[in-house]
C-alpha cells in the first residue's frame, strides 16, 4: 500500500470522527475561501485514493475491535429495542415496579423519566412519564440493517426482454 502524506493520515482520523468525506477534508485542509463544489470536488479526489480508503477501512477496523461495537453489537441492541415490553416494568395493579426490578434493556435504552414526589404518610414517589424509543423508527432501523426491503417503494426485476417484445406487451 502507497505510504500515506500527513495531510491525508489526517483526513482518514478526522473521517473516523466526523463520518462524513467533505467535512473531515474541510477540518484538515481548512478550506474557508473556496466554493462548496471546489471542496466537494477536492474531498471526493483524495477518497477516491486506494490508499486513503485502505487506511479508513483498517481505521474503522482498529475501532471495531477496540470498542466491540459492530454490526452485530447494532443488530442484537436494536432488536432488544424492538423486544421491550411494558409488563416488564409495571405490576399487575398499573403501579410502577421498583427500578432495581427492571430489566437491564429498560434501565438503558429509555429515553427519559418523568418523576414526581407526592407527599404523603409513606412518602410515595409517582412515576408521572417513560419515554421509551421511538420503536417504529427502530423496525426501520433494522429492516434497513438486514435489507429486508419492507419499506422500499421500487420493485427491482432482472432479465432481459427485446424492444420488439416490450412493444408487443403494450398492445
Amino acid at each position: 500500500m502507497k505510504k500515506l502524506t500527513a495531510k491525508e493520515e489526517a483526513i482518514c482520523q478526522s473521517f473516523l470522527i466526523l463520518n462524513e468525506k467533505v467535512a473531515a477534508f474541510k477540518e484538515v485542509y481548512k478550506c474557508d475561501k473556496s466554493t462548496d463544489k471546489t471542496i466537494k470536488n477536492d474531498a471526493y479526489k483524495v477518497f477516491k485514493r486506494p490508499h486513503v480508503m485502505a487506511r479508513v477501512v483498517e481505521l474503522k477496523k482498529e475501532r471495531n475491535e477496540r470498542t466491540g461495537i459492530d454490526a452485530d453489537y447494532v443488530l442484537n441492541r436494536l432488536v432488544e429495542i424492538d423486544e421491550m415490553d411494558v409488563l416488564d416494568i409495571l405490576e399487575d395493579n398499573g403501579t410502577v415496579k421498583a427500578l432495581s426490578k427492571w430489566p437491564k434493556c429498560w434501565r438503558t435504552l429509555i429515553s427519559g423519566l418523568d418523576v414526581s414526589e407526592i407527599m404523603s404518610d409513606d412518602n410515595l414517589v409517582c412515576l408521572k412519564k417513560i419515554k421509551w424509543p421511538d420503536k417504529v423508527k427502530n423496525l426501520e432501523l433494522i429492516g434497513k440493517h438486514v435489507d429486508v426491503q419492507a419499506f422500499k417503494d421500487k420493485v427491482e426485476h432482472s432479465g432481459t426482454i427485446t424492444h420488439e417484445e416490450a412493444l408487443n406487451e403494450l398492445s
